[in-house]
């Protein structure tokens, strides 16, 4: 997509055809650079990030819009236990109508987190692709091969 393609709707577009072509079980998906624009163009727009809050305070944070930024997490920490309470925060904090992009580390979580969004009637559940850090590089590393912070989008570092 080029800058001047994208809209709201056709950011849209892009994640509903990631929908048919993956049969994804929710809205669809973004780029991290394609979830910056949806935000940028859609102020009701929100990002939900999953990560742990020692996620959060160790690693960083997306810089978004307050307004458009929660952090509910998927799993809790310590123990990686699932969070019960994820689909109930989430319903305090997000209405159902409009576009939600879920975020997590590595786009593991935020997948999963999109799935259970969809189930309990959010219309536009996303996934952000390759999550806030990425995949690990050949030497065990995050951040050098993809995901939000290697794309050059705002965050706050820990």
């Amino acid at each position: 997509m080029t800058a001047t393609t994208l809209t709201r709707e056709s950011l849209l577009e892009a994640a509903s055809a990631r929908r048919e072509a993956d049969q994804l079980q929710y809205f669809g998906a973004l780029s991290p650079q394609e979830a910056a624009a949806l935000l940028a163009a859609d102020p009701q727009a929100h990002l939900v990030d999953v990560r742990t809050r020692a996620e959060l305070d160790w690693v960083g944070t997306p810089d978004v819009a307050p307004d458009q930024f929660t952090h509910v997490e998927w799993n809790q920490y310590p123990g990686g236990v699932r969070n019960a309470n994820f689909l109930s925060a989430l319903e305090a904090a997000v209405p159902k109508d409009v576009p939600v992009l879920f975020l997590c580390r590595s786009a593991a979580r935020s997948k999963h987190a999109a799935a259970a969004a969809a189930q309990a009637g959010y219309t536009l559940a996303m996934d952000v692709l390759e999550g806030f850090e990425g995949a690990k590089d050949s030497e065990g590393h995050r951040k050098t091969v993809e995901g939000w912070c290697f794309r050059g989008l705002p965050w706050h570092g820990a």
